[in-house]
């Protein structure tokens, strides 16, 4: 089974201030930890979707493929269709967002098993049954994921059918902790 993951590195970072994937955690940018996490090793393809000239050169040299968003101000979906069009040959497609600091790479492989062993679930982590960030796709929905609009993720596909949606127990609270603010950032 052949698995691609995008990163979302597109957000303008309003309530941040601005583009928050610079901004650093125990010294290391948002950006790079979220690299870090979700390495392009464990994938058939990976990706990171931005319209931001550095953090494309950071992805780039990171192994992945640098996909410029220029349709960024459209909202999430944008980085949604962009991504997916590079996997669109993969049976699965693990979408991530790239302001969770404390993400581990064993949850994601954990995520990955049990994309593999399900029957076209979706797989998405959590915790304490409480669904978050990130999740993987499979391949037949991927027509939904391309048809998404405006500032609307694979959430609304996940609401849509959760009768399909496999929750991941993550190895701590925290790896589901985003940052939106720069308070966010400081705690």
């Amino acid at each position: 089974m052949r698995v691609g993951a995008v990163l979302l590195a597109s957000g303008a970072g309003r309530r941040f201030g601005g583009n928050k994937l610079l901004a650093q955690v125990d010294g290391v940018p948002l950006i790079r930890r979220a690299m870090a996490a979700v390495p392009p090793v464990l994938f058939a393809r990976a990706a990171v979707c931005s319209p931001y000239p550095q953090i494309l050169a950071l992805a780039e040299a990171g192994g992945y493929l640098a996909l410029r968003n220029g349709r960024a101000q459209e909202g999430i979906s944008a980085s949604v269709r962009l991504g997916l069009a590079a996997m669109e040959d993969l049976d699965g497609v693990l979408f991530a967002v790239c302001d969770q600091p404390f993400l581990t790479t064993e949850s994601i492989k954990r995520l990955l098993n049990a994309f593999k062993e399900s029957k076209n679930a979706i797989c998405a982590l959590s915790w304490q049954g409480r669904r978050g960030n990130p999740a993987v796709f499979p391949a037949d929905l991927f027509p939904e994921l391309a048809a998404l609009t405006g500032d609307v993720g694979g959430g609304a596909v996940i609401r849509r059918l959760p009768e399909r949606l496999i929750l991941v127990e993550a190895a701590s609270p925290r790896e589901l902790a985003d940052v939106d603010t720069s308070e966010d950032l400081e705690q």
